[in-house]
């Protein structure tokens, strides 16, 4: 007769929500969270959409805007799920219930994208709203489950609740309050998990932490490559200087190429355990994700110039490119590579690397420019980690 493994996780309708181990063996991300992921990717691409077509016709302001703080509520829709996913997954029917009902919401504030841009953020506000009610009522199972997390537990169900009735109510305030009004309900959205969290840290995994931060700069890099591709076969379709375009893609692709391996280069996990809690580790990735998106972004703008189809001056059309991939450079090397990284080369040519790129967009070829730095980049950190040991 077999014994079946003492961890193992039957298949059952309904389990206590009890806490994950933290230090649970060979954790990695679930199909169901492979979905969820999946269904921001619609949300992504819709913002990456809306944000090219800003630059293009020099909407530059608003068009940034916009899109900044229509990525907050993606990212922090995904960061929220992750991270209670990362200490609480049961995998059981209600779970797998409520996750669906945070991805019809996530396709919501896809659809509402486009008005967003237009300054009217209502549908993005139910769709978000939906979302964080469901988080909600997956705190208050935890809190019913488990209860050395139980404080915690309904810190979390209150404070999001508090905030979300602010965020409906935001939708009647005068337009003058707009900004203001968004950045203290942000700010508010990021003290919860902080205030939460004082009675007992919950028990998240930094391992699947790490695996899923990484899961999702894969979805950002992959607008990227699609947003160039859309891009260069339209503009090929017109007529256009094929080879120039070809080029022009080809820099984007290096770009992407480096990027990843940048990104990926450094264990993330080992970096995450160096911050306390990991708040700092895990809103900073915000920039990582939004720099990435917009790398693309630029790519479209730069092959819109040079098809005559954009409006965007030749220095917004450089930085559309350069800004985001310096941003993306200095954010890696502060929560991945680290200022005071015991390989003194690699952490000193990150800000260099950035700095040189953002020079490069008073240059002709900005893009080619770009993705060389971003190249001799990866070049020197093989060449400085060369021989090092990797630990797991």
């Amino acid at each position: 007769m077999s014994v079946a493994p003492a961890n193992r996780r039957y298949r059952v309708w309904y389990r206590p929500m009890a806490a994950r181990d933290r230090d649970e063996e060979h954790r990695v991300a679930t199909p169901l969270e492979l979905l969820f992921d999946l269904c921001f990717v619609v949300a992504v691409g819709q913002a990456a959409g809306e944000l090219h077509h800003a630059l293009s016709e020099n909407h530059v302001g608003h068009g940034v805007l916009s899109f900044l703080l229509v990525f907050f509520a993606i990212w922090w829709g995904w960061v929220n799920f992750t991270w209670f996913a990362s200490a609480f997954d049961t995998d059981d029917g209600p779970y797998r219930l409520l996750t669906f009902v945070q991805i019809g919401g996530a396709l919501v504030v896809a659809a509402g994208v486009g008005r967003a841009f237009a300054d009217d953020f209502t549908v993005i506000v139910i769709g978000y709203v939906l979302m964080r009610l469901a988080m909600v009522a997956q705190w208050l199972r935890a809190a019913a489950s488990e209860p050395e997390c139980r404080p915690t537990a309904l810190r979390f169900a209150a404070g999001i609740t508090v905030v979300q009735a602010g965020w409906v109510a935001r939708i009647a305030v005068p337009e003058s309050w707009f900004l203001p009004s968004f950045l203290v309900l942000a700010a508010a959205e990021m003290l919860v998990p902080v205030w939460a969290e004082r009675p007992a840290p919950t028990r998240w995994h930094r391992h699947h932490i790490a695996e899923r931060y990484g899961l999702f700069t894969l979805i950002v890099l992959g607008e990227t490559v699609f947003g160039a591709t859309n891009a260069v076969r339209e503009a090929i379709g017109t007529g256009h200087d094929v080879l120039g375009l070809v080029l022009l893609a080809l820099a984007g692709l290096v770009l992407v190429f480096a990027m990843w391996w940048l990104y990926f280069d450094q264990p993330g996990h080992q970096r995450l355990a160096q911050f306390r809690q990991g708040f700092a580790w895990g809103y900073g990735h915000y920039l990582i994700f939004t720099s990435a998106a917009a790398v693309g972004v630029g790519i479209e703008v730069a092959l819109d110039r040079a098809t005559g189809a954009g409006h965007a001056p030749g220095l917004v059309a450089a930085l559309a490119t350069t800004l985001p991939v310096a941003v993306f450079l200095v954010s890696v090397w502060l929560l991945h590579v680290g200022p005071r990284n015991e390989c003194r080369p690699i952490a000193i040519a990150f800000p260099l690397a950035a700095v040189l790129v953002l020079a490069a967009s008073v240059t002709p070829v900005p893009v080619y420019l770009a993705a060389l730095i971003a190249a001799a980049l990866v070049a020197t950190t093989v060449i400085a980690a060369h021989g090092e040991p990797v630990s797991d």
